[in-house]
């Protein structure tokens, strides 16, 4: 019977999350396994890989062939590494603990460029959140200068419009006085009948004594 290593697709649809089996390589591809090994979630970065080491170098040892995505995930999480030095345990060319001191080295820098690479991530999105920020700042800063200067300007508008100009004063003067000559001619009149007969008599006497002269 011909096993492969391969992925099972579950997930949402956008969102694939994948099982790493060993299966039958005559079932469908999201059929019936012989076993899981692991799961596989490409939606982070970087990607979370859970799996059985030793279940899968078993089923390596057994004959089962990885598709090529699944060869590379073994790869990468070390599969592969430990499959060739249990292959030269079983020749000979090296002991068990030679071996696994060997496989522990690996892993070791494995887990240090890993956790590199995350803290450089990190460093990267901490970096562009304060620059996202940063020029967030500058654009309310800027919309906060332009709306006082809007606000300037429109008080500038309102006195402006309030005050009438300096040309149409004496036009206004002019009008004003125009409207009152009449009044002010009519009451000098009025006080000029009143005081005629006051008038009349002073000057009567006066009259009166260059007649006797």
């Amino acid at each position: 019977m011909p096993v492969k290593i391969r992925l099972q697709r579950h997930g949402k649809k956008g969102k694939p999350f994948y099982w790493i089996v060993a299966a039958d390589g005559r079932s469908k591809r999201d059929g019936r396994y012989l076993e899981k090994l692991g799961t596989y979630n490409p939606n982070t970065n970087p990607a979370m890989i859970d799996l059985n080491v030793d279940a899968s170098v078993t089923w390596l040892d057994n004959g089962a062939q990885p598709t090529e995505t699944a060869r590379r995930i073994l790869s990468y999480k070390g599969v592969l590494m430990k499959h060739h030095l249990k292959g030269g345990v079983r020749k000979g060319a090296l002991t068990e603990e030679q071996a696994e001191a060997k496989f522990q080295a690996w892993m070791d820098q494995k887990t240090q460029k890993v956790t590199s690479k995350s803290e450089g991530l990190e460093k990267e999105k901490a970096e562009a959140r304060a620059k996202a920020l940063e020029a967030e700042k500058e654009a309310n800063e800027k919309r906060a200068q332009a709306a006082a200067d809007s606000e300037a300007a429109e008080a500038a508008q309102a006195a402006a419009a309030a005050a009438p100009p300096a040309e149409e004063a004496p036009e206004a003067a002019a009008e004003v006085a125009e409207e009152k000559a009449p009044e002010v001619a009519e009451a000098a009149a009025e006080v000029a009948e009143e005081k005629a007969p006051e008038v009349a008599e002073e000057k009567a006497p006066e009259a009166d004594e260059a007649d006797k002269k």
